[in-house]
Order: C-alpha cells, then sequence, then structure tokens
C-alpha cells in the first residue's frame, strides 16, 4: 500500500464528486457557480462552461484514480482513500453552496 496511491484515490474522489454538481446543471441548461465565474466560485458561470467544468473534473479524476496505481474495488484501504475525497469535498461544497442559495438552514431555539 503506497501513500502516494492513497493520496491520489483521494484526490480523484475529490475531483469525481466535484464533478457532479457541474455536469448536471450544464446539462439542465442552468447556470451554476465555477472558479471561472466573477467572483470565482461565487458568481455564476453558463450551462456551457458547467459542462466543460465537470467533464474537465471527470479527466482528472478518472487520471488520479485509474491511471496511478493499481486501484481496486475489493481493496477497502483503495476505496476508503477515494470516499473519504469525494465525502470531503462533497461536506466543503454542500457548506459553501448552502451559504448562496440557502440550503444552510439554522436551527431555531
Amino acid at each position: 500500500m503506497n501513500w502516494l496511491d492513497l493520496a491520489c484515490y483521494f484526490f480523484g474522489g475529490a475531483f469525481l464528486a466535484n464533478a457532479i454538481p457541474h455536469a448536471v446543471a450544464g446539462l439542465m441548461g442552468q447556470p451554476f457557480q465555477t472558479p471561472f465565474a466573477k467572483p470565482p466560485g461565487k458568481g455564476l458561470s453558463s450551462s456551457t462552461v458547467n459542462v466543460l467544468w465537470g467533464f474537465f473534473n471527470i479527466v482528472v479524476g478518472y487520471l488520479l484514480v485509474v491511471r496511478v496505481g493499481d486501484f481496486g474495488l475489493r481493496v477497502t484501504s483503495d476505496v476508503i482513500a477515494l470516499g473519504l475525497g469525494a465525502l470531503a469535498i462533497s461536506l466543503m461544497l454542500a457548506r459553501h453552496f448552502g451559504a448562496l442559495h440557502g440550503g444552510n438552514l439554522q436551527e431555531r431555539s
């Protein structure tokens, strides 16, 4: 078990998870935040930009997971590394985009 391979799987999972909202928004024809918007990460980018950004994330995720090391779906450490990367970026993006779209509901006392 190579720690560098596991780090690649972690970041590969993050890129693959990040591809989902951009690709879906783009395919639905809706604008969504990207690093290319003004201001970056807060302004909206076109659906075309989102499709391209989602596709780029899929390609990078693929390269990190499939082309580095010997990723195995039956190797627990490989799957955990990928899953933790996906979970980490998902939680971070949920907080970030939740602040922009009202998804961060505050509990009332």
